[in-house]
């Protein structure tokens, strides 16, 4: 059941009644070593666990715990059934990363909700996403994640798409793709 933020008590336990770590830099650890190519996914599956569980003794089944852990993570929301054209559409661009922003998302919440990230003893992972997703366009990092999101082909006007297009290149994430990834893309960008 899904939980409401304004309504219900945010979870500190999971469906398998074991506590977790739930304060906000838990979850921006996880997505960071999700992101990390050079950690196989064992290792990956095993750091998700050591990261949010505090007794992993406890763990009677491994799967679980990683499905609760990525419901968590996901704030409560259950994954949504993809069609088989959805599959093939192309991959969700990335419009902000926690390890490269991390200066634009502290000072759009110090700006914002005059709230110190640096120093906030805790914050429960789904406020603090409660928070990120209402940062107003006023913030440097709205402003950023625009122009990452910003399908350029859509733009008419000439000066408009040569202003946008260097605020894209200005702004850019590094390329966090594999070798492997990239050739993967080139040939499929080619048929």
């Amino acid at each position: 059941m899904k939980k409401n933020i304004l309504l219900d008590r945010l979870p500190i336990f999971l469906n398998n009644g074991l506590k977790i770590r739930t304060d906000f830099r838990e979850s921006i650890k996880f997505e960071l070593l999700m992101q990390d190519k050079n950690i196989n996914e064992r290792d990956k599956i095993a750091l998700a666990i050591k990261l949010y569980y505090y007794d992993i003794s406890r763990i009677k089944d491994i799967k679980e715990a990683i499905n609760d852990v990525l419901w968590f993570y996901r704030c409560g929301e259950e994954l949504k059934e993809e069609t088989g054209q959805e599959k093939n559409e192309e991959r969700v661009k990335q419009i902000y990363s926690y390890e490269f922003d991390d200066k634009y998302i502290y000072s759009a919440f110090l700006e914002q909700y005059n709230m110190d990230l640096n120093s906030i003893k805790y914050l429960h992972w789904w406020k603090f996403k409660a928070l990120f997703n209402g940062l107003n366009e006023k913030t440097k990092i709205v402003e950023i994640m625009g122009y990452r999101a910003m399908d350029l082909s859509k733009i008419k006007d000439k000066e408009m798409k040569k202003h946008y297009s260097k605020m894209q290149q200005l702004y850019a994430l590094p390329d966090m793709r594999s070798e492997e990834e990239k050739e993967t893309d080139f040939a499929e960008s080619l048929w």
